[in-house]
Parts: C-alpha cells; sequence; structure tokens
C-alpha cells in the first residue's frame, strides 16, 4: 500500500473505531426521530392545560356568543369588577377577563383585560384574542343589516392544483409535480443544506484539530521524515472525508428506516396509534383531506416521485467537495498556527464567512430556486456545497448542475493546493505569530 493509502487508511480506522463516533453515527438519527415524535406528542397532548376562567362581560355578548375552547372551563359573573379581581383566585378561578362597556359597538378595535394568576404564553394570549374576537364579530353580524346567509357564502376556499398531474397527454410540456412536492422540496433542500453547513464545521474542524496536535507534539517532524507535508495533509483530508462520508450514508440509510417505519405507522390502522384517540385523529385526517387535499399516503408518494437519482449523487458530490475545500483550508490553518487559539479566530473568521452567508442565503434559494441569486450562489465554490444541495430538490437544469460541478472539482484541486502550500511551510514553524502577509509569503515558496 502507498504511504498516502496508509495514512488515508490510519486516519479512518482511528476515527471509526472510537466510542464517540459509533454513539453519535448510531443515536443521532434516533435522536432526531425521538425529538420529532415527542414535539409531536406534547404538542397535542400537553400543548395545554385545562384553565377556569371567569368573565365579566358589561356587554352581555360572550355569554350570547360563546369561546369555544375544550381546554377552558368558563363562568359569568355579575360581581363588580374591583370586588371580583380581588377574590376570583380564592374563588378557585386561573383567570379573570374583564370586558368593559362599549361605546361603540361598530369599532374596529376593543381593550379587553385580564387578569391571570401565573403569566401567560404569548401563543395563549393570542388565541384568547382570537376567540373573544370571533365572539364580538358574531354579535355585530347578527346585529347588523348583513344577511348571514349571504355573509357565509362569500368565504371561498380555492385549492391551486397542478392540472397536468390529470392530463394524459405528453405532448404538453410544464411541471407535473403536485403542491405538496413543493413543501416536500423546501423542507429537504433546508435539511441538505444544514446538514453541509454541519459537516464543514465538524469535520473541518477536526482536520484543523489533528493537525494542530501533531504539530504542538512534534510527531509530524518524525513523519515527514519519511512522507512529503502534501501527502500527509491529503491522507488526513482522506481519512476524515471517508469517516465523514460513512457518517453520512449510515444517516442516509437510518433516517430511511425511520421514515418508512413512520409512514407505515401513521398510514396504517389509526388504532395503532398509541396516547391519542383514534376517532379524533381519524377526524382530523379526514378533514385535513376534504379541505387541504392532504394525506399521508399523497405524501409519502410525493416523496417518493422526487429525482433522487440526481440528488443523491449529486449531494455526495458536493459533500466531498465542500469538506475537501473548507478541510484543507482548516488544515491549513492548523499547520500555521500555535498553542494560541486566539491566533486561530482570525484566520478561522474568513473560512467561517463564506458558510453563514450561504446557511443564510438558503431561505432565500428556497424561495426562489431559479432565481438570479440562487443560481450565483449555486454557482460560486465556496457557497455552492450549501445552496447546490438546497437547489436540488426543486429541479434546477441539468447544465447548471454540471456546471457547478465542474467548477466544484476545480476549485476542489486549487484550495488543495493552496493549502498544501500552507502546510508544508506551517507544520515546522514554532514560536512565531503569523500573518496573513506571512502566509502570502509561504505560497510563493519554491521549496
Amino acid at each position: 500500500m502507498s504511504k498516502l493509502g496508509l495514512i488515508t487508511k490510519r486516519e479512518y480506522l482511528t476515527r471509526v473505531k472510537k466510542k464517540s463516533f459509533l454513539l453519535a453515527t448510531f443515536l443521532t438519527p434516533l435522536a432526531f426521530g425521538l425529538i420529532i415524535f415527542l414535539s409531536g406528542y406534547f404538542a397535542s397532548q400537553m400543548g395545554e392545560s385545562e384553565q377556569s376562567i371567569v368573565i365579566a362581560d358589561a356587554n352581555n355578548i360572550i355569554k350570547q356568543y360563546p369561546i369555544e375552547d375544550k381546554n377552558l372551563t368558563i363562568d359569568f359573573s355579575d360581581e363588580l369588577i374591583d370586588s371580583l379581581k380581588k377574590n376570583y383566585i380564592n374563588n378557585g378561578y386561573d383567570m379573570l377577563i374583564h370586558l368593559p362597556k362599549f361605546d361603540n359597538i361598530e369599532s374596529n378595535k376593543f381593550n379587553v383585560n385580564y387578569y391571570s394568576k401565573e403569566k401567560l404564553g404569548i401563543a395563549k394570549i393570542e388565541k384568547l384574542e382570537r376567540s373573544i374576537g370571533k365572539s364580538l364579530k358574531s354579535f355585530k353580524l347578527e346585529n347588523s343589516s348583513i344577511d348571514k346567509v349571504e355573509y357565509d357564502k362569500l368565504r371561498t376556499n380555492v385549492i391551486l392544483e397542478n392540472a397536468l398531474l390529470a392530463e394524459k397527454d405528453s405532448d404538453i410540456e410544464g411541471d407535473r409535480s403536485s403542491k405538496f412536492s413543493s413543501g416536500i422540496a423546501t423542507a429537504l433542500s433546508y435539511g441538505m443544506g444544514f446538514m453541509m453547513y454541519m459537516v464543514i464545521f465538524i469535520f473541518g474542524g477536526m482536520v484543523m484539530r489533528s493537525v494542530m496536535e501533531e504539530k504542538l507534539n512534534r510527531i509530524v517532524e518524525v513523519i515527514v521524515s519519511t512522507v512529503k507535508p502534501f501527502q500527509l495533509m491529503l491522507g488526513k483530508l482522506l481519512g476524515v472525508g471517508a469517516v465523514g462520508l460513512t457518517q453520512l450514508i449510515i444517516w442516509m440509510i437510518l433516517f430511511s428506516i425511520i421514515s418508512m417505519i413512520a409512514g407505515s405507522y401513521f398510514g396504517g390502522d389509526t388504532s395503532s396509534i398509541t396516547g391519542m384517540d383514534a376517532q379524533q385523529t381519524a377526524e382530523m385526517m379526514k378533514q385535513l383531506e376534504d379541505e387541504e387535499g392532504f394525506s399521508v399516503t399523497s405524501l409519502l408518494n410525493e416523496i417518493k416521485a422526487l429525482n433522487w437519482l440526481l440528488i443523491l449523487p449529486t449531494f455526495i458530490i458536493f459533500f466531498l467537495g465542500g469538506y475537501f475545500i473548507y478541510s484543507s483550508l482548516f488544515a491549513a490553518v492548523g499547520s500555521a498556527i500555535s498553542e494560541d487559539m486566539g491566533e486561530a479566530q482570525q484566520f478561522m473568521l474568513p473560512i467561517s464567512i463564506p458558510v453563514i452567508i450561504a446557511i443564510i442565503m438558503v431561505p432565500a434559494v428556497m424561495g426562489n430556486p431559479n432565481g438570479p441569486l440562487a443560481v450565483f450562489g449555486s454557482m460560486f465554490p465556496l457557497l455552492s456545497p450549501i445552496l447546490m444541495p438546497a437547489r436540488l430538490p426543486f429541479d434546477p437544469p441539468l447544465w447548471q448542475v454540471l456546471i457547478s460541478t465542474l467548477i466544484l472539482i476545480a476549485s476542489v484541486i486549487f484550495f488543495v493546493w493552496l493549502a498544501g502550500r500552507i502546510y508544508r511551510v506551517g507544520i515546522f514553524m514554532h514560536g512565531k505569530k503569523i500573518s496573513f502577509k506571512e502566509l502570502a509569503k509561504w505560497i510563493r515558496y519554491k521549496y
């Protein structure tokens, strides 16, 4: 085996055999699945606690048009407000809502006061505002000259569907995806963009720490007596990159298995859903199907319909390209600095800025995946490892994907070469404060 292969193998096996790698690789998908499940469970089962409310309504409106909330037990009181607000807690109520006499019921704005035993969350306050507003709206409508039946006819729900879905004529050009595909693509693109963001910093930082440790322990001076500095750096990049790729592949497999389990779990008999009322869940799903055309089956079909033959290979290419660009720069930084970590910050900031800009641009790219900003970001090599994967679920033109890939490959070669020029000098430097000007000199050195 070549020297480069030996270095790569050592870097790979050293990290893969660690317990921390095994725990992070197998527990991370399970942790994400558990978080999603618990978030949904707590939101549905424990999102709101039951509360007892007393309402002092000087207008006698809420009693005629009651607030509809199964978590609220509502009583009404004619007691004077000054006495009521002193005694409502002793009377066993959690909250007092006071609607003072309205001077003009036709007004569009009403001030309603509340007194609460405990501090209310903003979501709870807004929900009460909407509920009281709905009651007042019903009262105003009932006492106006507007016909309620005619008013209800004005409410119109528009369901926008892609007509090409049902069109059998293959000669008609255009997109044939349903409205769910945009939501799925948005979630997938953000997930892949964020994954690239994490990979760049996690594995790039891993390469930098490995270089720093060997430099500070003077082990590198022994190693380079048998291999060239560039071979040592490239071996580290390949070894740690293989670790990252291994972890990524395992995550994809585990996430796919978890998704299939979730699909069969929620797509099957609703009576199997533990901790939830089966009849209530079935009614909720039916309402979504009637109003929005949503179903778990259609969601899973849209996921299967994505162009995975393009998404997965291209994502891996950009995963590797982004890793090599940034990890080579991190390796150069690790070779240039000594014990002072504050010195590392000044060099890491210029490397981190493009990554941060790219993750900030992801929402804009998802909003307009074929716009000029998205196209530029997916072509620029310091941004494309994050932004091109974010565009993939939206089916960008194939020529743009190919050009971006070629630019990325050329950039990988350039940045690895550039980092190698710095690395070969930096690993032997000790006790000297390094500046950007000094790094520029190292790049021009002839030996």
